[in-house]
Order: C-alpha cells, then sequence, then structure tokens
C-alpha cells in the first residue's frame, strides 16, 4: 500500500514530456518551473524520459537547468544532462539498417534513420518531415544513407499505405530478426497516416529507467515516474512511485499511486512536485 509519508524519501523524478510536463501548446507550467527548482535545492534529481531526440529534449533540460539524465527515443539512449556523458546507446546493426533500406525502396515506403541528434532522409523520402511528429527533431536532407548507416538508434517507416508499411514490417522480421522490436501503429494526429519503428529489443523507458536507478544507486521506491500515454506503461512496471497527470490514459491511470486531479494543460504535475516538496519539508 503506498504511504504518502515515503514521498520524503524520494531522490530522483523522472518525468515524461508530452501530454504531461508541457501542455498541448507545449510549454512547461509556471509552478511547475518554481517548483522543479525547490525539489533540485532539496537534492531531487529530475530527470525527463522521452520518445524525442535527445537534441529535442535537451532544449527543455536547458530551459528549466535541470540536474539529472534524458532518457531519449523511449530508452534507445540515456545521457546525464549536466555532462553530455552517455550511459547507455542501442545502435542499431549497420546490416539491419542496410536490409530496411532495401525493403523500404522495394515498397516504395518512406525511412528515416534517427539520430541522437539529428534525423536523416533522403530526397525520395522528403515526405517524411511532414508525416513524423518528432517533436523539436532537426532534420537533415542527405544525397545517401550511406554515410549515416552507423550511429542509428530508430529507423522510422511512414506513409499512407497501411498494406505497405505493414508488409515492410513482416518482410524486415522474416526469416527472422532476433534483437528487434518493431511497432506498427496509426498516427494519432495525421489522417490515415500509418507508421513503422525499428529499435533494437529492451529499448524502453521502463528497461532504461532501471539502468538509471543501477547507474546512480537509488533504490526504485526513492524515485517516482509521471507519464501519460503508452510509452509510459513500462515505466509503470517498475517498483518506483507511479503518477499519472489527469488525461493520462486508463492503463497507466489504473497502474498508478497518485493521479493528479488537473491535467497537462492544467499544470498537473506541479501537484505531484508539491507533494514532495511539503514532504521534504514536513520530514525534517
Amino acid at each position: 500500500m503506498f504511504d504518502r509519508q515515503s514521498l520524503k524519501n524520494i531522490q530522483m523524478i523522472v518525468s515524461d514530456i508530452d501530454g504531461t510536463l508541457l501542455n498541448d501548446n507545449g510549454f512547461t507550467g509556471t509552478e511547475s518551473k518554481k517548483l522543479i527548482r525547490a525539489l533540485m535545492y532539496h537534492n531531487v534529481s529530475v530527470s525527463l524520459a522521452t520518445g524525442r531526440l535527445y537534441s529535442a529534449a535537451e532544449k527543455l533540460a536547458e530551459e528549466l537547468s535541470l540536474n539529472g539524465h534524458i532518457i531519449s527515443l523511449d530508452g534507445a539512449e540515456i545521457k546525464d544532462f549536466k555532462n553530455g556523458k552517455t550511459i547507455f546507446e542501442s545502435y542499431l546493426k549497420t546490416k539491419d539498417v542496410q536490409k530496411a533500406i532495401a525493403i523500404s525502396e522495394n515498397l516504395l515506403v518512406n525511412i528515416v534513420l534517427c539520430h541522437s541528434s539529428m534525423i536523416y532522409y533522403t530526397e525520395r523520402n522528403s515526405l517524411i518531415p511532414s508525416l513524423l511528429n518528432k517533436y523539436g527533431a532537426v532534420y537533415k536532407q542527405v544525397s545517401s544513407y550511406d554515410d549515416y548507416l552507423d550511429g542509428t538508434l530508430e529507423i522510422v517507416c511512414a506513409g499512407d499505405r497501411k498494406s505497405s508499411v505493414k508488409k515492410m514490417e513482416e518482410r524486415f522480421n522474416l526469416p527472422y530478426s532476433f534483437g528487434y522490436n518493431t511497432s506498427f501503429f496509426r498516427s494519432h494526429t495525421k489522417e490515415n497516416i500509418y507508421y513503422l519503428e525499428i529499435r533494437k529489443a529492451g529499448s524502453s523507458k521502463g528497461k532504461a529507467f532501471e539502468k538509471l536507478l543501477k547507474q546512480l544507486s537509488i533504490k526504485p521506491y526513492q524515485a517516482a515516474v509521471i507519464g501519460d500515454w503508452y510509452n509510459d506503461i513500462p515505466m509503470f512496471h517498475t517498483k518506483a512511485v507511479k503518477v499519472a497527470v489527469a488525461n493520462a490514459i486508463p492503463e497507466l491511470i489504473n497502474r498508478a499511486d497518485i493521479v493528479t486531479k488537473r491535467s497537462n494543460n492544467d499544470d498537473g504535475t506541479a501537484e505531484f512536485f508539491e507533494m514532495v516538496l511539503k514532504a521534504k519539508r514536513n520530514g525534517k
């Protein structure tokens, strides 16, 4: 049974960005900003976990002057924001990146290569920047993918032909592709657009969060995670304090120890930050 008194033991808070820490217009609430500063003053490490590229999440971390880490691309990379040191990277094998490109060209499916700081695309795939919502990402057109195979953390395919994108997934996994996770889904914001994401197996926010706990020698009950969406579910399978904002999907709300009364558009994260701060102050 969760006891709010245990919040005084929190040493680290890991928050999702979009739909959680940010409102729908892409801004952090004034109250959350103030409380984050106060929490860091009380030696709480505040980190981010996101589907964004590191370079895109880094801008928010700079704005908030965070003292923690950034889990980017849903766990494919972990970096210490304070010094830029890489804690973990999960690169795709060069031969498998080549395989994916060859299949996409055969099926006429748009494909891009996601690195830590940039998303690379060729002229044939020039529709990708308008189809793909990778908030804050920098896109760069290149003449060929040949010089950008190494350092690929994620492959993303997109298109309006569901059957082709689905076939892309099937062919990549044939005859077998051990060590990879593929995710096929329809866009939530763009009508009749379908996506395929390819990452190394084991890349999730939850796995990355556990790696970070081990790296910092922090017990799960001394950490908290905050989220709203499906890619936050792996963090909610851990033994950390689990916080869902009011706009979160039912799967998170049902697993949460705390559900805020306010949504991301009403600075819902501030509710939890204030709970921790009060517990810290009262626990002295």
